[in-house]
């Protein structure tokens, strides 16, 4: 039997909405270096009101929940491309880059993004915590008790999650073989 589509508006309004306080708590607690969580909430609805299949969503605020991390996950492995410094307060010494030339600028950004696709390929909870510490620099007690895991666990995942971006790097050329 097909449950009948939900009215987005109403289903929005009852499903969703309630939990903005929670979620906006979870996202600054859980991702401080996100740097508008407002956006965050607003591409997380908005994927949410997207969704093909809202009717069989068995627990909206679960999924509201786990999309707004994947949502923050993407933004803090995205590259910063842009600076958030106003171009008039950019000092004019440093328009003209010294030491480096375009070949290294270029093969060092190729390196980045196939140290992003390493991070990218780590399981979930590895990349979770793996993110946590050494691109946010949380300390390993600090993810324990945000994860509710063991200081231990974290120190092997984060060991973990070192290896197999190592073996990522190795396997596209990026570092040497042992």
């Amino acid at each position: 039997m097909n449950p009948t589509p939900p009215d987005d508006g109403c289903w929005f309004a009852t499903e969703i909405q309630p939990h903005e306080p929670a979620l906006r708590a979870y996202l600054r607690s859980h991702f401080p270096g996100v740097p508008d969580v407002d956006d965050l909430i607003q591409e997380s609805y908005v994927r949410m009101l997207q969704h093909p299949e809202k009717s069989r969503i068995a627990c909206a605020k679960a999924y509201l929940f786990a999309t707004a991390r994947n949502v923050a996950l993407s933004i803090l492995r995205r590259p910063r491309i842009f600076s958030t410094q106003p171009v008039t307060e950019f000092p004019a010494a440093g328009v003209v880059e010294e030491g480096i030339n375009v070949a290294e600028s270029v093969s060092i950004k190729q390196e980045i993004g196939v140290l992003l696709d390493a991070v990218d390929a780590l399981p979930a909870r590895c990349r979770e915590i793996f993110i946590l510490r050494k691109l946010q620099g949380v300390s390993q007690k600090e993810i324990a008790q945000r994860l509710g895991l063991s200081e231990q666990t974290v120190q092997v995942q984060i060991g973990r999650g070192a290896r197999k971006c190592a073996d990522y790097l190795r396997n596209h050329g990026v570092i040497p073989p042992h």
